[in-house]
């Protein structure tokens, strides 16, 4: 096994960290302080190729393996956890299209992302159906040659900007997982209407709205697969986006060290800098090992898809072990700035709330560790 990065992801590398760097950090606190969606750094990172990284290159995209993919992910999440949430989300909403999707359904909804800058949104959560995916109210009656589709979808990241959907509905509640199936809305049909913009804790650059929809119609030909078949698109799209969220993990918890690193050789305690404190040198020990460990996780991950394997054991592993880790190490970063740290003036509060939400978004930390016991406990 060679972790070493070839000189291609090394250049890729360098581009992603240079604009987390020079255009979304600059940016970062302001957005966060006023809850500012930065539609134009989104758009400057479509122009980079840093968009859309999934599409692949018949449909005219970059189309980044896996493992390329996760090296963006932690310099975007590096540079900004919110504003990387609402770059990432393109990729998401359009993964369910990649894996079910027809030729003639890419060729509709996908290449569109490629010819000019556009948002799409996944929709999958609901207000009363959140890990509990199977217990989803969003109905689909058949009419013809259209769905008629009634219920809301929860924290929809870009929902009140994007230009198409890629929703989960059911068509039988009584079926549970049985009756999901996934079709694609695009544009702001009659009956559809998003919710007011999400005031939340963390992350509070990326978009997060609710979705309603009245009576919704929506051609059959936009049905990903067939009826029932919505879970199983569902699952394999959170097996190829698990690597990515967990990415996240480690930039922001890389971000959260360096800034403790820096300031432990400035601030001066007991006549000397408090990075000559074992104490602190032992935290700080703690966080680069758990990072690296996150890290080479979520690349075996991402390598098992680029090897065509199935990933998700340690996909899962990889997502709850680097969110977990990015909590400690960001908590511990606030505590070796101190009372400083506890201040917006200075950044790592701002990475402790962002590192929060990953334990709950794309399967929260513990519905990670029941996928772990069922597929250890299956053989």
């Amino acid at each position: 096994m060679d972790f070493r990065l070839s000189d291609d992801e090394r250049a890729l590398q360098d581009t992603a960290r240079k604009f987390a760097r020079e255009v979304m950090r600059p940016k970062a606190a302001h957005c966060d302080e006023q809850s500012l969606f930065p539609r134009e750094i989104i758009q400057q990172s479509h122009e980079l190729g840093l968009l859309n990284m999934t599409i692949p290159q018949e449909l005219g995209g970059v189309g980044l393996s896996h493992l390329a993919q996760c090296i963006v992910a932690e310099e975007l999440s590096w540079g900004c956890a919110g504003m990387a949430t609402s770059m990432i989300a393109n990729d998401l909403a359009l993964l369910p299209i990649h894996i079910a999707g027809t030729k003639e359904q890419k060729e509709r909804f996908v290449r569109p992302f490629t010819e000019k800058f556009k948002l799409c949104s996944f929709g999958l959560t609901e207000p009363g159906a959140g890990s509990d995916v199977a217990g989803m109210q969003t109905v689909a009656r058949r009419d013809g040659d259209h769905y008629v589709i009634n219920g809301q979808k929860q924290w929809i990241t870009n929902g009140e900007f994007a230009d198409q959907y890629t929703l989960f509905c059911t068509t039988d509640r009584t079926k549970r997982h049985k009756g999901i199936m996934a079709i694609v809305i695009e544009g702001r049909p009659k009956g559809f209407s998003t919710g007011k913009h999400e005031n939340k804790m963390g992350q509070r650059a990326s978009n997060t709205v609710t979705l309603t929809l009245e009576d919704v119609r929506v051609p059959v030909a936009n049905r990903l697969g067939e009826e029932g078949d919505g879970f199983r698109i569902a699952m394999e799209t959170l097996d190829n986006s698990r690597p990515l969220t967990a990415m996240f993990a480690v930039g922001v918890a890389r971000a959260a060290m360096e800034h403790a690193i820096d300031y432990a050789k400035q601030r001066v305690q007991f006549g000397k800098p408090i990075a000559e404190l074992q104490a602190v040198q032992f935290m700080i020990a703690d966080m680069a090992k758990d990072i690296h460990a996150a890290r080479l996780l979520s690349w075996q991950s991402a390598q098992l898809l680029d090897d065509g394997a199935k990933n998700t054991l340690v996909s899962s592993y990889a997502k709850c072990f680097a969110a977990d880790m990015a909590m400690r190490v960001t908590t511990d970063a606030v505590q070796v700035f101190g009372g400083y740290g506890y201040s917006k003036e200075y950044p790592v509060e701002k990475l402790m709330r962002d590192a929060k939400l990953i334990q709950i978004y794309e399967g929260t930390s513990q519905v990670q560790r029941v996928v772990m016991a069922r597929e250890l406990l299956k053989g």
